[in-house]
């Protein structure tokens, strides 16, 4: 209870001299005590460990269990196969999760500030990390807070606290005080400093009184640490697809061998066939390539500036719907300017000179080359002056500040004394209210007028005028004199010279990723801990909202139960003065109606929400470490217009991966048809099962990643979010997939007919020779993967033909299409590799006939698309 305790005690508790402060040799024995100054996280995992974690999926114990089966009867280039599939798949997890880690790092050693500490009796800056308990640590405007500390000294210190309490607005730090109460909430401790916040006025000096994870931010990180894993909507339907895809070929295999024991067939070749089934109807490559599309679409990501941690974050981004998203420095710019001025003489455009001077003069900001450092709205002041010629700098040359009389909360005023050629002039700034109360005068088109009622009415009408358009008014007033004065006899019988309006002004591309993110279906949401006003001006500027009525403060959501606030929430567009606890309920009233959320967030306070959201979006530049580690992304850039844009990426991932899916499972259904015709009908097999592996692992594969990166339909963002309950195969997806997989198996059985025909032999013949039954096989092996081949081409989109999506606007599948021919051509024509598939080279004949044959399943898909959209045009 370091609070409740005087400065004396704390200083001899912590054996410390505050002259002096820790000598070097008991500093690095307090770091070997207490170890570094940072938050811990969890311990990262082993690569082994993520590499495990990754196998844990039911396509993937599919695969292990097919590769023992293969194991066990011999069939060992099989196992190889299949075992590389797995192993690829989980490594690119690992990879891409790895890389998350390192841009996390990366941006939490951007981070890492430096402190003043008095060490040796000397001041230096040294790596906050390296601050123990018991180091005296000097506090200026501008700097972050390294530690726990208790205040020894303080001079009109502000500390902006909202990263640990919400609260946007400083709190007044006296070292002077105690407290006495063990309940005092941590806003309330004026004596204390914690880590992580932000000096924002004033200076200071505290002794550290906890590092790392004892302070009060550490604390915060420990709780965050509980694992709470919840599948996204895309594990949940690739986990049902491989539950499905699993009890499919277990049911096949199951039927075969009662077909063949009907059959009186062979046993050991009903057990190769049941294996080659099983390969049929499980798409293996489907795990690896679903993994290496997002890990593409994260690297696209990265470079729109949002850095995705998990993989399949990124197809829940797709389903977005609400977007839930801090005011300052997401919507807006984060920097105060000035827009209007007021003055009680009529302005003609002509900026107020002797307003703006005083401004700059009673203010402690500096700006140079547009950088600012100080108070910020003191900063805002300065470049208003800069923006009207007024350099801050030669005005203090011309004149020099000689006294002031600093800013405290209770006067709302600050007085500075700057000499002038006749004497000395008092330069005050501060809350209109306040400075009308201690004037006694005011400048009426140039002259000095006595401060009448009328007068004072009519400043406080244009200053009530600007706060309604969320301007944060602030007043200037001076007073001539001959002779030094006090600070206590500054602020009497002034002179008002009228006031400014500022604000901090919506980023400039939000206004159009808003419209973007309406004309998609998603509802932007404004979350601030700023006042209800304030929010509504700019939301109604950023087309938000459109009325005051579509806006609630946090105390109103405190008067309604969880079920009212839940009906209330879908008119209310913006929350204002709104905590921590807040945000968390408004994103589980969201979630309660069926919605996917996004929200973001930047302090530490913001984590809760961030866990809860389905997408928590974290800040990269003003984002606590603790934030980052909660959320799902983070934007590097800190802007809503990145969110917007990741949306679109994530539907355009998820459009692709629905492609691949549906493609994979059409081309594994028309090998499933093809063996399951020849067993049922008696006819000989016409794959084999390295045949099938092939196509499944070299042959799709190519053209599946390829599909998995197509560029995406312009008008992605014309449509309404997709439910997240939605199968994979709505919108007549399913029934195409079944259509092109009849069909591929159909002409793969045709292809084998064709063959056996030119050897003299049917379908239902005895006794066929080797040399007919290879042939016959190959001609069934190359139309089989042609045919899946060509109908990626189909895949690309359910409605448009190739010619309207442009057939080289996906270059990639182009070229995979071409690769998978030359791969294929190879297979059949290398020797050892011809043997180890059981297949032979074709004539120039045979190969024009392949490929007619395979060009038919895109043939008839492109004729059915025609269909489909002169019947959306009757409709229309």
């Amino acid at each position: 209870m370091w609070y409740s305790k005087s400065k004396e005690e704390v200083l001899q508790e912590l054996r410390v001299d505050p002259a002096a402060g820790l000598a070097k040799e008991e500093a690095g024995a307090r770091m070997n005590q207490y170890g570094p100054n940072k938050l811990k996280g969890k311990p990262k995992k082993s690569m082994v460990a993520l590499f495990f974690a990754q196998l844990k999926d039911m396509l993937i114990y599919v695969l292990l269990g097919a590769a023992v089966v293969t194991l066990i009867v011999g069939e060992y280039m099989d196992a190889v196969i299949i075992l590389a599939v797995v192993f690829l798949n989980a490594a690119i997890g690992v990879f891409q999760e790895n890389k998350a880690e390192k841009a996390i790092e990366a941006l939490q050693q951007m981070t890492t500030p430096r402190s003043l500490v008095r060490r040796d009796g000397e001041v230096r800056e040294i790596d906050s990390t390296n601050i123990v308990p018991g180091d005296i640590v000097i506090l200026d405007a501008g700097r972050y807070i390294p530690a726990d500390l208790r205040l020894l000294e303080s001079a009109n210190l502000q500390i902006e606290e909202s990263a640990l309490t919400g609260e946007s607005v400083p709190s007044d730090k006296n070292a002077d005080a105690l407290l006495e109460d063990p309940k005092t909430p941590i806003g309330d401790m004026a004596n204390m400093a914690f880590m992580s916040t932000l000096v924002t006025y004033g200076r200071g000096e505290g002794v550290a009184v906890a590092t790392g994870m004892g302070t009060e931010m550490g604390k915060i990180a420990q709780i965050l640490d509980e694992d709470a894993q919840e599948l996204t909507p895309l594990q949940k339907k690739l986990e049902e697809l491989g539950k499905t895809l699993g009890f499919i070929a277990i049911g096949i295999c199951v039927l075969i061998f009662v077909i063949g024991l009907i059959q009186k067939r062979d046993l050991f070749e009903l057990f190769l066939t049941a294996i080659s089934l099983a390969v049929a109807a499980i798409p293996e490559g489907l795990p690896a390539i679903v993994a290496i599309v997002l890990a593409l679409g994260v690297t696209r990501m990265s470079k729109i500036n949002a850095i995705v941690k998990k993989l399949p974050a990124v197809e829940t981004l797709g389903s977005v719907n609400i977007i839930c998203s801090d005011k300052t420095g997401t919507l807006t710019q984060n920097k105060m300017s000035g827009r209007e001025t007021y003055t009680a003489t009529p302005l003609d455009d002509e900026p107020p000179v002797e307003l703006i001077k005083t401004l700059v003069l009673c203010s402690d900001a500096t700006y140079e080359n547009g950088q600012g450092t100080g108070d910020p709205t003191e900063v805002a002041l300065v470049a208003y002056g800069e923006q009207n010629s007024i350099a801050k700098k030669s005005l203090e040359a011309e004149y020099k500040r000689v006294s002031e009389k600093p800013f405290d909360s209770d006067r709302k005023l600050m007085s500075t004394l700057n000499q002038t050629r006749k004497g000395y002039r008092v330069h005050t700034k501060g809350a209109i209210d306040q400075l009308l109360k201690i004037s006694s005068s005011a400048v009426v088109n140039g002259e000095v007028v006595p401060l009448t009622e009328e007068l004072k009415q009519q400043y406080l009408r244009a200053a009530e005028e600007m706060s309604d358009d969320a301007l944060r008014v602030l007043a200037a007033a001076f007073k001539d004199t001959e002779t030094l004065l006090d600070p206590d006899d500054m602020e009497r019988d002034l002179t008002v010279l009228g006031f400014v309006g500022m604000i901090d002004p919506p980023r400039l591309e939000v206004k159009d990723s808003i419209r973007e993110a309406k004309m998609a279906g998603i509802t932007p949401v404004m979350i601030t801990g700023d006042h209800k006003n304030t929010a509504v001006a700019i939301a109604k500027e950023l087309d938000i909202a459109s009325s005051i009525d579509q806006s609630m403060t946090g105390s109103e959501i405190d008067e309604l139960s969880n079920e009212a606030f839940e009906q209330k929430i879908k008119n209310i567009r913006v929350f204002a003065r709104v905590s921590p606890e807040h945000k968390v309920k408004i994103v589980k009233a969201y979630k309660a109606q069926g919605n996917i959320v996004s929200m973001t967030g930047d302090g530490v306070n913001d984590a809760p929400s961030l866990k809860n959201a389905d997408i928590g979006v974290a800040m990269g530049i003003t984002g606590t470490d603790v934030s980052k580690g909660a959320s799902d992304m983070i934007l590097t850039d800190d802007n809503f217009t990145t969110i917007v844009q990741a949306i679109r990426e994530g539907r355009n991932i998820y459009s692709n991966i629905r492609k691949t899916v549906t493609f994979l499972l059409a081309c594994n259904l028309g090998e499933v048809v093809a063996i399951l015709a020849s067993i049922v009908f008696f006819w000989p097999l016409p794959l084999l099962a390295t045949q099938i592996l092939w196509i499944n692992l070299v042959t799709d594969t190519l053209p599946a990643i390829a599909l998995g990166v197509d560029p995406g339909e312009e008008d992605v963002m014309k449509k309404k979010p997709r439910d997240p309950k939605e199968s994979f195969f709505a919108g007549g997806a399913a029934l195409n997939a079944v259509l092109g997989g009849i069909l591929i198996g159909a002409l793969t059985l045709f292809a084998f007919y064709w063959g056996l025909q030119e050897y003299g032999y049917g379908l239902g013949s005895n006794d066929i020779p080797e040399d007919a039954m290879t042939y016959a096989r190959t001609m069934a092996f190359v139309v089989l993967a042609a045919s899946q081949l060509f109908y990626a081409f189909a895949k690309r989109s359910a409605t448009k033909s190739i010619f309207q999506i442009g057939l080289f606007s996906n270059k990639l599948l182009v070229g995979a299409v071409v690769a998978g021919l030359v791969l294929q051509f190879i297979s059949i024509n290398v020797p050892f590799l011809a043997d180890a598939f059981n297949v032979q080279n074709l004539s120039l004949a045979d190969w024009g006939l392949v490929i007619g044959l395979a060009l038919v399943p895109l043939f008839i898909n492109e004729i059915i698309k025609l269909f489909v959209r002169m019947t959306r045009i009757k409709k229309a």
